[in-house]
């Protein structure tokens, strides 16, 4: 759709959480100003770890404001995606090989630390190109800016030359937030030491504010060494760095985890002090593993994004990025079907959907004015459960049963539902087969399965699933189910397995009716 007032109008009635944050941002517009002719937004990364699905979620979440506002606005922007790849390397990370040898380089800039998986020239250069190999596997529009460049090319040093003349205000913002004994050592200003080239944590002695230097003591030779804050010759401490790149790239828009809400704090105070105004953001939560920890890069906890990837699709994965980013969700690998079937959900109503239900919708968020049309059939929590009961090994065996529930579709009509069921078969194998344990039914519970059989056994070849569904809690009320969540609770235990299952309904027409009365055959083999 266009950016014509009603669109705008209807964008913003909508109350979706991209156009509430890109009204914020035009207020800080209206009230900053603007010279640069974009508007522009930030992500930014830390390269001390393997990039995880958190780094993509900020990705993805920006770029979804991005778009509400170029709609209300038809204004131009950029995104940055900035790696911090220039900062120490102060602790190994749990999940890397070559754990000696990464443990020989402690203290380096990132981009000095050599990759332990052979690849690239360094570590951080492993991590940057399998963060954009990732994004551009998703066709974001971004420009990657690496600090190790930012710094040395000299597009950072007016910025620095300027918080070294605030040095003094910026330590008084940064220093009573500090322990006793840090605040003996803290400079916002880190120096690469000229014999080793560490990023040193180091007290500065001296300032040359004419000169642009700073001077520490050198723990070796306890003599001073002066180095300029320009050139790459020096990084900034982190508050300090984030606050540099707002000022130095002229940052209108960046997000952050709540973890990081005083950090916030510090850096548009060193914004300020900079005479600048910080950028708008959303503080969103944090994805937690299934213990309930938080996901970190040097834990490898939780799930990366190649590993979403493998069973879910792109658009799945998208979606749990924009739902809820105010709340602390669980990142673990059983959301991936729900949150599949909950895309498909959404992109099967969205031709109904009409006016500002359209920007409420996350599928505009995702897909824009021209989300996919394909209409998938089959569920993908179906398509499990049939993987599951079949024992199927290949999508050819699972769309034997497909075509037969829905006559004459294939894999060239339905290609995302082709997807799907690699996807059912990848995700069976690894999830579901090892937790399946089968119980026997007791003998009122045998005396049911025998009357749903015979229920089954009647019934037309093209009886409708709706109608099977019917038939199925028919059985249970007349077998004295007072909870009918019991009595399904019952058949998925018993005939799959599993402590969840299918509309039983659906799954029996996808099945078929002769199939599924060999489950309930083999289930009353084994009764206790």
């Amino acid at each position: 759709m266009s950016s014509s007032p009603e669109n705008i109008k209807l964008a913003l009635e909508s109350k979706a959480w991209p156009f509430q944050e890109a009204e914020k941002l035009i207020k800080r517009l209206e009230r900053s100003g603007n010279e640069k002719d974009y508007v522009l937004f930030e992500t930014g990364y830390g390269p001390s770890g393997l990039p995880h699905i958190g780094t993509f979620g900020e990705v993805a979440r920006t770029t979804m404001v991005r778009n509400a506002f170029e709609l209300i606005t038809g204004q131009k922007t950029k995104i940055i995606c900035f790696s911090d790849d220039m900062d120490g390397f102060r602790k190994v990370p749990d999940n890397l090989p070559n754990q000696e040898m990464l443990a020989e380089h402690l203290g380096l800039p990132l981009t000095k630390v050599p990759d332990p998986f052979g690849t690239h020239e360094s570590f951080a250069q492993h991590n940057n190109a399998r963060l954009i190999n990732f994004l551009d596997s998703f066709n974001f529009d971004y420009e990657f800016i690496s600090a190790t460049e930012a710094y040395t090319s000299g597009s950072m040093d007016q910025t620095l030359l300027k918080m070294l003349g605030a040095y003094d205000n910026i330590m008084n913002v940064i220093l009573p937030t500090l322990g006793e004994e840090r605040r003996k050592t803290y400079s916002p200003f880190l120096p690469l030491c000229p014999r080793t080239g560490a990023v040193l944590q180091v007290p500065i002695v001296e300032r040359d504010l004419e000169k642009g230097t700073v001077t520490y003591i050198d723990e070796q030779s306890n003599d001073p060494v002066t180095v300029p804050v320009t050139g790459g010759h020096c990084k900034m401490q982190w508050k300090a760095d984030w606050a540099m790149r707002w000022v130095g790239l002229g940052v209108d828009y960046e997000m952050a985890g709540k973890d990081l809400s005083e950090s916030v704090k510090l850096s548009s105070a060193i914004t300020r002090i900079l005479r600048s105004t910080p950028p708008e953001g959303l503080s969103y939560e944090l994805f937690l593993d299934e213990d309930g920890s938080k996901i970190s890069k040097s834990k490898g906890n939780g799930i990366s994004m190649e590993q979403w990837l493998e069973y879910g699709t792109q658009e799945s994965l998208s979606l749990y990025m924009y739902q809820s980013p105010r709340k602390a969700k669980k990142l673990f690998f059983d959301v991936i079907p729900k949150t599949v079937d909950e895309y498909l959900n959404h992109l099967a109503k969205y031709p109904e959907l009409e006016g500002k239900q359209k920007y409420a919708s996350p599928i505009w968020h995702i897909h824009g004015d021209t989300p996919p049309t394909e209409k998938v059939p089959v569920t993908f929590a179906l398509l499990l459960n049939l993987v599951s009961a079949s024992n199927a090994e290949n999508k050819e065996t699972l769309w034997g049963f497909i075509s037969s529930y829905s006559v004459g579709a294939s894999p060239q009509q339905y290609p995302l539902l082709d997807q799907l069921a690699g996807y059912a078969l990848v995700y069976y194998e690894n999830f579901v087969k090892p937790n399946k344990n089968y119980r026997a039914p007791t003998a009122s519970e045998a005396a049911a399965l025998n009357s749903l059989k015979s229920e089954i056994e009647a019934l037309p070849e093209e009886t409708q699933a709706s109608d099977i569904q019917t038939i199925v809690f028919s059985v249970g009320k007349e077998h004295e189910y007072e909870n009918l969540r019991e009595w399904f609770g019952a058949l998925y235990e018993i005939l799959l397995g599993q402590k969840e299952g299918p509309r039983m309904g659906s799954f029996i027409a996808l099945y078929g009716k002769d199939k599924f009365i060999d489950l309930i055959n083999q289930a009353l083999k084994s009764k206790n």
